[in-house]
């Protein structure tokens, strides 16, 4: 880091830190009570707004779980061909769905052009696993050895047909860009155990790897900065520009990242703007990374055993990586830890041929979704962490025809989503759908009942989370949202 830019110039480090008190016109006496007070502000263990994402607040009740795993497949896979097997879409298929059903419905791309109300049946070959006896696709076949420890929601329900606005939604209880998103607002609401890692870690794999909304679907809106998600990168080093540059000493850096904080420190005690702190808890936490952060990433630590149950390769940018990463991440005390996996944009490859994209997505992420439950399990993490899976909506029961290929399209009326670990009871399915898939006929959940959910297993009431804006309280459920207790323990 340039000196120059903070008008210190060459003689830095001649100067002693008096001296460049004096010269500031700032007392030694009024710097060490501002250094006492952010940290108050900065690692305070009470809900004070202006706190930032490390250190631990209170809950509003005890709660079941420390950390979240959130596993997003960006792009809306399809539960017809991977947990949602109905065996009248078999009897029905190829036959034209009534006008009657699609009537006031939304969909995507459904037009005078592509509009096609034929029922179509997935190609897939299903089983039965497990004492629950889920129904579970030939494409998944490690996730269904650990079936027994998921809970299903075969009914979530959401609200809009586009991929960017349902990410969003799906994300932050919104479709609108700008408001607070999920592993925000529970940082804001009980903090991070973790001082040395950032408390909500976002990582990204897939082709294309950013999602639809990105990176609006990680940001804290109008909650300080300080929560928002930290994209760590996929590969050799997941957390990029760690290294200092050629010929800037660790004294040196040291030295200017205090002087840097004197300053802001200064600023804070004459304003109290929140994103000061927000901004003394960023070059602190950049800081610590340089330590923290290349033991993190150090995948090689692991056993071969453990490396080869999640097909991880130390180096690689994989979806496997970053579950393996993930793992990690809560062992050490992140509290929010979401990893998006692109592509699932389904309107090809649901036809007879294996090799289709949809079946890739498949292999990617089936391996290390199951090693990702059995390793918690195995360490002991499993009761404390909740382990999500699921998208932004689901897809159709009609088939989609394009000139080469059969696909489905968005379906926003039902889909599936998966969770287990602490406070959820496993081997079930919450809900029921048609005989066709279509709507759900018992125990609709839509996303603000999910955010509800997870909220209230954080020891979090949804109610009571709230943030001043714009003259009005916001919360992450809007003015809905219950807790789907038949999924809890």
């Amino acid at each position: 880091m340039d000196t120059h830019n903070l008008g210190l110039g060459g003689k830095r480090l001649a100067a002693t830190r008096r001296q460049f008190f004096s010269r500031c016109g700032v007392g030694v006496g009024r710097i060490a009570l501002a250094s006492l007070l952010s940290d108050e502000l900065l690692f305070s263990a009470q809900t004070d707004q202006t706190a930032g994402a490390s250190g631990t607040r209170l809950p509003h009740y005890p709660p079941k779980i420390k950390s979240v795993i959130y596993l997003f497949m960006a792009g809306g896979p399809s539960q017809f061909e991977l947990f949602d097997y109905k065996p009248k879409l078999h009897q029905f298929d190829g036959q034209r769905l009534p006008d009657s059903i699609l009537e006031g419905k939304r969909f995507a791309f459904m037009n005078a052009t592509r509009r096609d109300p034929t029922l179509y049946a997935p190609r897939r070959k299903f089983r039965q696993y497990g004492q629950s006896g889920k129904s579970v696709s030939e494409c998944l076949p490690h996730l269904s050895q650990v079936v027994d420890d998921l809970a299903f929601i075969g009914t979530v329900a959401a609200e809009n047909p586009n991929h960017a606005p349902a990410e969003i939604f799906a994300n932050t209880g919104s479709t609108i860009f700008g408001r607070p998103s999920m592993g925000s607002w529970v940082t804001y609401g009980i903090g991070s155990e973790s001082r040395d890692l950032p408390g909500f870690v976002v990582m990204l794999s897939g082709a294309g790897q950013r999602p639809g909304g990105a990176p609006h679907n990680w940001l804290s809106g109008f909650l300080p900065t300080s929560y928002q998600g930290v994209p760590f990168h996929s590969g050799a080093a997941p957390i990029p520009d760690l290294s200092s540059p050629p010929g800037v000493t660790a004294k040196l850096q040291q030295e200017t990242i205090e002087a840097v904080k004197d300053l802001n420190l200064k600023r804070l005690m004459e304003t109290g703007d929140p994103e000061i702190a927000t901004r003394i808890a960023s070059y602190e936490m950049a800081y610590k990374l340089q330590t923290s952060g290349p033991e993190l990433a150090n995948l090689r630590t692991e056993s071969q055993a453990t490396l080869e149950a999640y097909g991880a390769e130390p180096g690689a940018i994989s979806f496997a990586n970053n579950c393996l990463l993930a793992r990690r991440l809560v062992e050490r005390g992140v509290r929010f830890v979401q990893l998006y996996h692109s592509r699932w944009d389904s309107h090809g490859g649901m036809g007879e041929n294996l090799t289709e994209d949809f079946d890739v997505l498949c292999r990617e992420t089936d391996r290390a979704c199951a090693a990702l439950i059995q390793d918690l399990k195995q360490r002991g993490l499993l009761d404390q962490t909740l382990v999500i899976w699921g998208g932004e909506f689901g897809r159709a029961p009609m088939g989609e025809l394009s000139l080469t290929s059969v696909g489905r399209n968005h379906h926003i009326e039902a889909f599936t989503m998966w969770f287990a670990g602490g406070g959820v009871k496993p081997g079930q399915t919450v809900g029921e759908t048609d005989d066709i898939g279509f709507s759900p006929v018992a125990d609709r959940v839509d996303i603000h009942d999910v955010h509800a959910t997870i909220l209230h297993l954080f020891g979090l009431d949804h109610t009571r989370l709230t943030y001043r804006s714009q003259g009005r309280d916001f919360r992450l459920t809007d003015v809905s949202g219950r807790v789907v207790q038949k999924l809890l323990a």
